[in-house]
C-alpha cells in the first residue's frame, strides 16, 4: 500500500512541477513586454522636446536673417544714390580717337623727334608742320593723324577737322639684321630698326 501511494504522489509532484516551470516562462513573457512599453514610452518625451527646439531653431534664424538683410538694403541705396550724385557731377570725359602704325621701317630715333614737334598740338598745326618737314618720319605720321581723323568722323561722328594731339608714341619694333661684304673677306652688319607709332586725338575744347 506504502508503495502504491509513492507511485501516485510521484506523477502528482511531477506535473506541479511542470506546472510551476510552465508558469514562470509565461510570467516572464508578460513582464517582458510592459519593460518595452515603458522603452517606448521614454524616447518619446525627448524626441518631442527635439521637434519642438527644432521648430523654434528656424523661426529664430528666420528673424536673424530677416533683420540682418534690413539694414544691408538700407546702407546699399544710400551707396547708389551717392555714385549717382558723383557721376552727375563729375563732366563726361572728352572721346579719344586711336590709330596704330606698326612695322613702319623707320628708326625709333628719328621718328621721336617729328613726334616731340606733333604731340599736343591742333591737328591743322601738325598736317602743316608735316607737310613741310624735311625729314622722312613726317610722311608716315602725316598720314597716321589723318588715319585717326578719318576714324574720329566715322566712328565716333566728330568733326576730323576740330582735334588735336592728345598723345603721339614711337616704340621700337622688330630689327631686320642685314650683312655688307667688305675687304679681306670681312662682313659688317647693318641693322635695319623698325617702328611702332600710336597716336590719340581728342576734341578741341571751346
Amino acid at each position: 500500500m506504502a508503495d502504491e501511494k509513492k507511485d501516485k504522489k510521484a506523477p502528482a509532484k511531477k506535473a506541479a512541477k511542470k506546472d510551476a516551470k510552465a508558469a514562470k516562462p509565461a510570467a516572464k513573457k508578460e513582464a517582458a513586454p510592459k519593460k518595452e512599453t515603458k522603452a517606448k514610452k521614454a524616447p518619446a518625451k525627448p524626441a518631442s522636446k527635439k521637434a519642438d527646439k527644432a521648430k523654434k531653431e528656424p523661426a529664430k534664424k528666420e528673424t536673424k536673417s530677416a533683420e540682418g538683410k534690413k539694414p544691408a538694403k538700407a546702407k546699399k541705396e544710400p551707396a547708389k544714390k551717392a555714385a549717382a550724385k558723383a557721376k552727375a557731377k563729375k563732366p563726361a570725359a572728352p572721346p579719344v580717337v586711336k590709330a596704330k602704325a606698326r612695322y613702319v621701317r623707320i628708326a625709333p630715333r628719328k621718328a621721336r623727334l617729328i613726334a616731340d614737334q606733333v604731340r599736343g598740338m591742333h591737328i591743322e598745326k601738325a598736317r602743316a608742320l608735316l607737310q613741310f618737314s624735311p625729314r622722312g618720319a613726317a610722311h608716315d605720321i602725316h598720314k597716321l593723324i589723318n588715319s585717326a581723323a578719318a576714324n574720329a568722323e566715322n566712328n565716333h561722328d566728330l568733326i576730323g577737322d576740330e582735334m588735336r594731339v592728345a598723345s603721339i608714341t614711337v616704340d621700337e619694333g622688330p630689327t631686320l639684321r642685314r650683312f655688307r661684304p667688305r675687304a679681306m673677306g670681312r662682313a659688317t652688319p647693318i641693322n635695319k630698326r623698325t617702328s611702332h607709332i600710336a597716336v590719340a586725338l581728342t576734341p578741341v575744347e571751346d
